[in-house]
């Protein structure tokens, strides 16, 4: 079924595409090719509003982001007050909808440390620049870079001192999970990740993704009562069930009707 997200609405976006190219999965794609995908007010301003607008779409269960052109994004493009989009400091940046960042050379850190999975090609550098032009990064790189990466001494030396980090080492630090060989495999491995995720319950989806955060921040006996609490809940709905069924018939979870969200 098509999203509604990919109406007309969508169709009005100057600084951002919005594709449907598998079921349930929305392709978000930064299109300032000409400046590097930088990001300006106006692009600010469509990103927060699409992806208010997405996570009331009961189509969508995943969100592709890339860069139209050589580059993710060069960053922002506007005066620091500007650059204060509440949604990038919410821990739930797309509500329901897992996000695949495609990280190419040069990538935002702010960006991309928001979204659930991050791939690369193997040409991608990352760099939290911030300093360099005299100010600390403010929109979510220092508060969620350390909790990616797992080494707040990594975390420092990049942020002091605003070095490049290229894929292998953003790969082996864990800011990355993959790294493919050019564009065009980064996004045909990207839709079909978001695919599988597209194909499961979006209330199991949405249930892990809750306690992932919540646990992230919380020591883990506290994370165990909420998702235990969580769970008591979820067992109301019909996915389970279904699901069961599902796996008798041998039959995989894209052939089963799950409930919207």
């Amino acid at each position: 079924m098509t999203s509604p997200m990919t109406s007309a609405a969508a169709q009005e976006l100057q600084s951002l595409r919005l594709l449907q190219e598998r079921p349930r999965v929305l392709h978000l794609q930064l299109h300032r090719p000409g400046k590097r995908n930088a990001l300006d007010l106006r692009c600010w301003r469509e990103l927060v509003q699409v992806f208010r607008d997405i996570a009331q779409d009961p189509e969508c269960r995943a969100v592709v982001v890339s860069g139209a052109g050589a580059a993710f994004t060069a960053g922002g493009a506007e005066p620091r007050n500007l650059r204060d989009p509440k949604f990038l400091r919410d821990p739930k940046f797309t509500p329901g909808t897992p996000n695949l960042h495609l990280g190419l050379p040069p990538p935002g850190v702010d960006l991309i440390s928001a979204c659930d999975i991050r791939f690369c090609s193997q040409d991608a550098y990352f760099q939290v620049k911030e300093v360099d032009m005299g100010l600390a990064a403010d929109v979510g790189t220092l508060q969620r870079l350390p909790k990616i990466v797992g080494s707040q001494s990594l975390v420092n030396e990049l942020a002091f001192t605003a070095r490049i980090m290229r894929a292998p080492e953003a790969l082996s630090c864990g800011l990355v999970s993959r790294v493919l060989p050019d564009k065009a495999a980064l996004l045909e491995v990207a839709l079909e990740v978001a695919e599988a995720i597209a194909a499961r319950s979006p209330v199991a989806v949405q249930g892990t993704k809750v306690n992932l955060l919540y646990s992230r921040d919380r020591p883990v006996s506290e994370g165990l009562q909420h998702v235990a609490t969580w769970n008591m809940a979820m067992l109301q709905t019909e996915d389970i069930p279904k699901s069961v069924q599902a796996a008798l018939d041998k039959k995989g979870p894209e052939d089963v009707p799950f409930a919207k969200l």
